[in-house]
């Protein structure tokens, strides 16, 4: 694998649009600068991060705007591009009854290495992804963490500088993924940047440096993990008693920024500064709940990814 990247950009694309017709607009005129690195693309279902990727690949010619990935044209070097890229794909792509070497080899082949080489490095990749002792079954008997690392490791049988991953821990067990990140943490500090296309939040708060928040075709917030969660003194997370949902209605009707949390129950809010908490209350009284606990919240990347989804609605 690569020692280090190069110091230009990974991706720097402008003006990204793609029209797929009866007012479809999949993504709206998309900018994207990523330096070398490991980044989280994150967005609801149909806000543009698939079809972002078909386009970063040189699979899909936009219908305006352009750009480059690895220094490499979108629009007019697909075959080189892809040469320097691997891919990871959401779905299952494993071929046939093929053996899992030689579906990794021909991967190889298809991406510019000799039989001899594909063959060579084929072996050294599923060593890697932990499948050598299963290399000569078919896939077909694979569970679904041993067909993730198979995908894994056809994205890197060509050494490329630059992965895209399309949900790569999607349907694994705790530690199945635990195991994925674990190898993707390693790849990433060998010097292959890494941009992952994950709907799962967790991923990208162990994985990534940087997120890039994608809403309705447009990037809406990008930045290191670390910058975009810090500095929130006025971050409340409310435990009520009640209904928590109704309670979060009430106080965006103050006109804050609210969203429950799914994983802890509690209400998450974010007040103006020094702003203080009797809209807290006041919208209590109006949802009819009881405020159980209230304290500080530390900012997180669900945090991050809601209101970035949130303010983007209220600006359409």
């Amino acid at each position: 694998m690569p020692a280090d990247n190069c110091a230009q950009p990974i991706i720097d694309v402008r003006g990204i649009q793609v029209d797929y017709g009866e007012g479809r607009l999949a993504l709206d005129g998309l900018g994207l600068t990523l330096e070398p690195g490991c980044h989280g693309l994150l967005g609801v279902n149909g806000a543009g991060k698939s079809t972002l990727l078909r386009v970063l690949l040189g699979l899909l010619r936009p219908h305006a705007g352009g750009g480059t990935v690895m220094g490499e044209s979108i629009g007019g070097s697909g075959e080189r591009l892809r040469l320097r890229v691997g891919y990871m794909p959401e779905s299952d792509a494993h071929l046939g009854d093929l053996p899992a070497i030689e579906s990794v080899a021909l991967l190889g082949e298809l991406s510019g290495l000799s039989p001899v080489e594909s063959t060579r490095r084929a072996h050294e990749v599923l060593h890697y992804c932990g499948l050598g002792e299963a290399r000569m079954r078919s896939a077909e008997g694979f569970s679904a963490g041993m067909r993730q690392r198979l995908k894994l490791a056809g994205a890197l049988v060509h050494d490329p500088d630059l992965l895209f991953l399309d949900e790569p821990a999607n349907g694994l067990d705790p530690a199945g993924r635990e195991t994925m990140l674990s190898m993707l943490r390693e790849v990433s500090a060998r010097g292959v940047s890494i941009l992952v296309s994950t709907h799962l939040l967790p991923d990208v708060r162990d994985l990534c440096d940087s997120v890039v928040i994608v809403s309705k075709g447009r990037v809406v917030r990008s930045g290191r993990v670390s910058e975009l969660i810090s500095g929130l003194s006025d971050l409340w997370r409310i435990q009520v008693e009640g209904d928590s949902a109704c309670y979060a209605r009430a106080l965006e009707a103050e006109g804050l920024t609210a969203h429950t949390d799914s994983t802890r129950g509690d209400v998450v809010v974010q007040c103006p500064p020094n702003s203080g908490t009797k809209a807290l209350f006041r919208a209590a009284v109006s949802a009819g709940v009881g405020i159980r606990e209230l304290s500080p919240g530390t900012k997180s990347i669900e945090d991050v990814f809601f209101e970035s989804i949130e303010e983007s609605h209220g600006h359409s």
